[in-house]
């Protein structure tokens, strides 16, 4: 089994000195316990130090004589000063803890110019108590590796404790030995089912309740995330923004929204009772992409709708597009709207430099993240963060409760813990190597002469290539339109042949995923299939694109006031299978989702226009693959649910 390595860095420009402080403090770590693998090593300006931390993932902390401060005083040109280094260390590393070696007569003043500052503590440098500065160093690596929920959860595993309470399997008793069912129990494992508990083992602490092991690992989230609240959720993000939806949100307040965000964006409307105003995503057509909202457009609704009480974006996207947000949210804060960022596939971005800013740095008020998508969490574990001045956590609280189930999976909560650990201790080592195995692939797919790595440029809408927006390079689409191969001949031939699974695609790309999991062996096989693919000189075939998403139309009624009437279904083709004419106008009663991408077509409230259902019907027979979530069929035929007309004649309409 593989040992950490914990590398501490000292920061001094008198080499003698530093050769005296590095070896004192190895001899420490040496003759004590060090269970981290704890070493000590130098650099003498500030400019290397910064290039270390650049490239040594496994640097965990910092030493930093304050003479550098004094020195900054007398000549400017010779050192940054530590108060500049401390800012810069920050700014590349935040997970990085920092200490000060400072002379006692100089203390007060280094102390009030470092107040602020993110300061994990202080040594004096006369005293030269190698021991106690290294058992020091150690409880800090020690409080950051901690992981409160999962040991007290592995700990309870291993008393074997008879188990009288939920869940019904009761430790896997139930399945272990049966005749049925005993492979299912020997595929998962038996820790699996042992560390599968309730909120009836009181050492583990409650979810809905956390005074506990939960609240303390929810409290090192935080830190590490660079949240002053952190909340653990087991039903993904779609739940995550259901309930801040319900705390920010009453009965009729306005909502700027991403018309391209999550389908549970949508659902939280309808579940808040808020007035949504939707923005139209830009779309680059040439590859089936929605891209992000203009800038200009969001600046426009800020400034149209200052009574708005929350924004919310999506950032990065799917695709990897991610907003310049500091500029927007800094809009929004104007006019006292929220901010809410949906992070769900860039909860990495806090523990590399290449990422950031991320949401909450950017200053928004809230970031949900789904931390299973890119970090090493089980699916649908997810995190709340918290920045907003005014968060009424009694009000959180109780929506969060009314989302969550009494019954939480308690090893999910566990691999948040560990998710948590492992981004903070690794996180930005491993976010290197995942960065440059991304470039090497791009290389890679470019080099078979077939296949083409889009890169930004070619992935933005004109309209939005002015807006600072970036491409997070772990996101790889890549153009198959000269392989002779459809999207879904592709993807069969890549499963099939060569055991590899894409995370999506549209009529000519498809997507691949780098996490902090992806290797150098996954992208030398990916390499290989595609390199394979190509020598075969396939004639390039037409693909058909897509039919363009319909442009959205009037919203008449509340999107919530729609959903709960009872409604009437309505075919949407009519008895020579064109567009039903009797539709056009009607007000539909759901949401109508082609999924993929997982846009709403339609929202509850809206109007129904023959553009749109010319686009859903063309949708449905040219992309069989398809899903469209809110259609149903009766028999062949598709059918939506809309008002009634005596409906639409009692509900309020929304003003113009």
């Amino acid at each position: 089994m593989a040992k950490p390595i914990s590398k501490v860095l000292v920061i001094n420009d008198e080499k003698m000195v530093l050769r005296s402080l590095t070896n004192g403090l190895n001899s420490a770590a040496k003759h004590l316990d060090n269970p981290f693998g704890i070493t000590f090593t130098g650099a003498t300006t500030a400019t290397e130090a910064l290039d270390v931390l650049a490239e040594d993932g496994e640097i965990q902390t910092v030493l930093i004589d304050d003479n550098l401060y004094a020195l900054a005083r007398q000549n400017e040109n010779r050192q940054a000063s530590a108060l500049e280094l401390v800012h810069c260390i920050h700014e590349l590393r935040p997970e990085v803890g920092i200490y000060i070696m400072i002379d006692e007569a100089q203390q007060d003043e280094v102390v009030d110019v470092l107040f602020s500052e993110a300061i994990a503590g202080y040594f004096y440098r006369e005293e030269r108590d190698y021991r106690g500065w290294f058992r020091i160093l150690h409880a800090q690596i020690g409080e950051k590796a901690r992981t409160p929920f999962y040991d007290a959860l592995h700990s309870y595993v291993l008393m074997a404790k008879d188990a009288w309470h939920t869940p019904g399997h009761s430790s896997g008793d139930s399945l272990r030995g049966s005749p049925w069912v005993n492979d299912f129990h020997e595929f998962m494992g038996e820790h699996i089912f042992r560390a599968d508990l309730s909120v009836s083992v009181d050492m583990l602490d409650s979810l809905l309740d956390p005074k506990g092991v939960i609240e303390d690992a929810q409290q090192l989230a935080a830190k590490a995330f660079g949240a002053k609240r952190t909340f653990f959720a087991t039903n993904g993000t779609s739940t995550a923004n259901k309930v801040i939806f319900q705390t920010l949100l009453t009965p009729g307040d306005k909502l700027l929204l991403d018309r391209n965000c999550h389908k549970s964006v949508h659902h939280g409307v309808v579940l808040s009772g808020a007035h949504p105003i939707y923005l139209n995503s830009s779309v680059n057509k040439t590859y089936g992409v929605f891209g992000t909202v203009p800038k200009a457009a969001i600046f426009d609704a800020i400034e149209k709708h200052p009574d708005a009480k929350v924004l919310i974006l999506t950032s990065c996207t799917y695709d990897g597009l991610r907003y310049d947000l500091p500029p927007i949210i800094k809009a929004a804060h104007e006019k006292g709207i929220k901010v809410i960022i949906d992070e769900a596939w860039y909860g990495c971005a806090r523990f590399h430099p290449a990422f950031r800013p991320t949401a909450l740095e950017a200053g928004a008020d809230y970031a949900t993240q789904s931390t299973h998508k890119v970090l090493s969490a089980f699916s649908q574990a997810s995190m709340i963060h918290v920045n907003d001045p005014d968060f009424n956590e009694h009000i959180f609280r109780e929506n969060f409760n009314m989302h969550a189930s009494t019954s939480p999976q308690y090893s999910m909560l566990a691999s948040l813990d560990v998710g948590r650990k492992q981004a903070t201790m690794e996180g930005f080592k491993l976010l290197n190597r995942t960065l440059e195995l991304a470039k090497e692939l791009r290389q890679s797919i470019n080099s078979t002469g077939i296949f083409r790595a889009l890169e930004l440029e070619d992935l933005l809408p004109d309209e939005v290539k002015h807006d600072g927006v970036q491409l997070d390079p772990t996101k790889v689409t890549i153009d198959i339109s000269g392989s002779g191969y459809t999207t879904e001949e592709f993807q069969k031939e890549l499963f099939q042949r060569y055991n590899i699974q894409v995370e999506k695609s549209t009529f000519n790309t498809v997507t691949l995923l780098l996490t902090i999991g992806t290797t150098r062996s996954k992208v030398s096989r990916l390499y290989d299939a595609l390199m394979r693919i190509a020598r075969e000189k396939r004639a390039p075939r037409r693909l058909y694109r897509a039919p363009d998403i319909a442009g959205f139309t009037r919203l008449k009624f509340l999107p919530r006031d729609a959903y709960y009437a009872e409604g009437e279904m309505m075919p949407m083709i009519d008895e020579d299978d064109h567009p039903n004419q009797a539709m056009f106008g009607r007000v539909c009663a759901d949401q109508i989702v082609p999924y993929p991408p997982g846009i709403p077509a339609l929202v509850p409230g809206q109007e129904i226009t023959e553009e749109i259902l010319t686009f859903l019907l063309g949708l449905m027979k040219s992309h069989k693959r398809t899903e469209m979530h809110g259609v149903v069929f009766d028999g062949y035929v598709p059918t939506i649910r809309v008002l009634k007309s005596e409906e639409e004649s009692i509900i309020k309409p929304l003003v113009e």
